[in-house]
């Protein structure tokens, strides 16, 4: 019997590792060529990738007299180069090497007059092999891609009903390629105490109070889960009781978890992830003392 449209896909692990880091790498090298063709956005809001129909997206990007956008295809399995003067090219989604990936999107791009300079070495791994070294991760299994991208399809409705009950500052929900993670950021309106150490990048991102959400699809042994975390984290933060009891806090990670496999198989998956989304940030804004009359309305 098949699985109904409706039912949340499963994604264990050990089913798609391999994919999913190959993915990750691939997403890497796209989202970095919307990273060199976009104007800095306040907390890098320019680079990540948006969901579509039918994949993910980088939306239109300026080049020259011309506009060009660079689709994953999770249904037919294509990465699509459409540009605005009707000039079109596609690379099948298949078992190749980061690599080779690197070589194919870079040679289309060429063959389409479009010159972008990257650089080419992934960020946020702990040891990250340049793109064009990379023949390590070579794996795709077009099934779990397609659960992947289901799953975000299922999960992004709830997150943009959460999002629009905030009327303060708050990010799209987009899909980071560094982390990997589809999020939505809600923000106080004050500026945060700089962090001690942080590195440009650090420093944009948090510049300001924040109460983040997202989804995090696994890797380096950990299942897929839903987070949430407020920085700077008030005191007791921590200790709050949180929605649903699957909920826990990690305190590695310094953020509350919801393994994603909780929220698939209960009775109703997207009222329990609003559950975690709207008693994780009531807990973060509550205790940080955020103006919440100012910064919410009652849903529609």
């Amino acid at each position: 019997m098949s699985t109904p449209s409706t039912s949340w896909p499963p994604l264990p692990l050990a089913d798609w590792a391999d994919t999913l880091a190959t993915l990750h790498m691939w997403t890497q090298i796209v989202g970095k060529i919307r990273l060199a063709q976009t104007p800095l956005v306040n907390h890098w809001w320019n680079v990540p990738l948006y969901l579509t129909a039918r994949g993910l997206t980088t939306t239109a990007m300026p080049y020259e007299e011309r506009s060009f956008q660079i689709d994953f295809d999770f249904l037919d399995h294509q990465l699509i180069i459409r540009c605005s003067d009707g000039a079109e090219r596609k690379l099948a989604l298949e078992p190749r090497s980061v690599a080779a990936f690197y070589r194919e999107v870079m040679r289309l791009l060429d063959e389409l007059g479009i010159q972008v300079k990257i650089w080419p070495v992934p960020v946020e791994l702990e040891h990250p092999i340049p793109f064009e070294q990379d023949e390590q991760h070579a794996s795709y299994d077009a099934a779990a891609a397609h659960r992947f991208w289901r799953s975000l399809t299922l999960m992004a409705p709830v997150l943009e009903s959460f999002r629009s009950e905030f009327i303060g500052k708050c990010s799209p929900v987009h899909f980071f390629w560094g982390s990997f993670d589809l999020a939505v950021t809600r923000f106080s309106g004050r500026t945060a105490p700089p962090r001690e150490g942080a590195d440009s990048i650090t420093r944009e991102a948090y510049s300001h109070e924040v109460i983040s959400h997202g989804f995090w699809p696994g890797g380096n042994g950990q299942e897929a889960a839903f987070y949430a975390y407020t920085a700077p984290a008030p005191a007791g933060f921590a200790d709050v009781p949180v929605q649903p009891k699957e909920a826990f806090y990690s305190t590695e990670l310094g953020e509350f978890l919801l393994p994603y496999e909780a929220v698939r198989t209960s009775p109703d998956p997207a009222a329990a992830l609003r559950q975690f989304l709207q008693s994780t940030y009531e807990a973060g804004a509550t205790l940080g003392h955020w103006e919440r009359t100012a910064l919410e309305r009652q849903p529609a």
